[in-house]
């Protein structure tokens, strides 16, 4: 029999296997458009690649594999208080948490997957709650110019966040056809661009935003697996290019081998190293850290940023596992450990350098 810490616990996780009791939109659809080779014209999918897992598979990962135990507290030892602006060929990025960062560049701010929320979960009781604060406190933030969301999944999509945004500054809200849908529905007066992949938008004179694959899924509520997409994006401006890959397993390299002919000698690569335990069933949607060292020698950046781990715990692998495989592949394929940085929240990275606000 199941006890109540554990009914909690799993009711807390269905919401990243879209089998919560929220229900969709009016038919489960949040787009309609033409065909392309990653639409059917009811759902996205991945082309070539591997579908998500199903809910036996969930079932059988919760109740037959065991997740090393967290902390209740894992601070990091950094916190930031940022600059209003940067100018010039400046890139400044400090790292929230999770997903979350905030990219000062060509005299823009542009944030992540933006979530100040202490649970990701569309429930406040259960779900997936912060081991840290966020790295920078939300009333230090400077104004905000553009937020990028990847995809809806609640670690990644918050709406309560996003709505603190808009309601302060009014940002360019930029996310993969669909989830403009979702956001809307929620806040009718946000204002929101559905992108597909492969699509581009002026963000400011000369600061370019592309959207760009992922190989990942998309579900918010019950009835509504895939029908939002999801993506990853690059920034140029003032000389600089930043790629931030959202979620994404590694399925082979195929999307990396591609955005690296589209997009040559990318300044910094935000890859995710964590959430990937375990493999068989995690692999389709994320990858492991050695992956991610594989697929920043593939994109060909000049150094890398990993995230996506010591926030909120959402698979089996320890608190501060991920940072311990990034060093050991790195090591294994003789890459120095200052390019490929495991980051921690309030940390900041400047013009090829890391440092923090302590």
């Amino acid at each position: 029999m199941l006890s109540r810490r554990r009914f909690i616990q799993l009711l807390g996780s269905l919401p990243f296997l879209g089998a919560t009791s929220a229900r969709a939109n009016q038919g489960g659809f949040y787009y309609s458009g033409p065909l392309s080779d990653h639409f059917d014209g009811q759902r996205f999918f991945n082309p070539g690649g591997q579908p998500p897992r199903g809910f036996g598979d969930f079932l059988r990962w919760q109740f037959t594999e065991r997740a090393v135990p967290w902390p209740e507290i894992y601070p990091s030892p950094f916190e930031d208080t940022p600059p209003a602006r940067v100018g010039g060929r400046d890139l400044r990025i400090s790292f929230i948490g999770h997903a979350t960062f905030l990219i000062q560049m060509a005299g823009r701010n542009i944030l992540t997957d933006p979530i100040w929320s202490e649970r990701a979960s569309p429930v406040p009781f259960a779900g997936p709650r912060r081991h840290n604060p966020p790295g920078v406190a939300f009333d230090n933030l400077p104004r905000i110019d553009a937020v990028l969301v990847s995809h809806n999944h609640y670690d990644h999509l918050d709406i309560p966040t996003l709505v603190r945004l808009w309601k302060r500054d009014q940002p360019r809200i930029l996310t993969p056809l669909g989830n403009d849908t979702i956001i809307r529905a929620q806040h009718p007066d946000i204002a929101v661009t559905g992108l597909d992949w492969g699509d581009r938008i002026e963000l400011a004179p000369g600061v370019l935003a592309f959207a760009e694959p992922a190989h990942h899924w998309s579900a918010r509520a019950t009835n509504d697996r895939n029908h939002a997409l999801w993506a990853s994006f690059v920034l140029r401006g003032a000389g600089r290019s930043v790629y931030f890959a959202g979620d994404t397993g590694f399925a082979g390299g195929r999307h990396f081998h591609d955005i690296a002919a589209r997009h040559r000698r990318l300044d910094i690569a935000l890859l995710p190293i964590g959430a990937y335990e375990p493999r068989w069933f995690m692999a389709p949607q994320h990858m492991n850290p050695e992956e991610a060292v594989r697929a920043f020698r593939i994109l060909e950046a000049r150094s890398a940023l990993g995230f996506h781990w010591g926030t909120f715990r959402l698979t089996n692998e320890g608190v501060d596992q991920p940072p311990q495989d990034l060093a050991t592949a790195l090591r294994n394929l003789g890459i120095s450990h200052q390019r490929f940085i495991a980051m921690r929240p309030g940390q900041i990275w400047m013009n090829n350098q890391s440092t923090g606000q302590r």
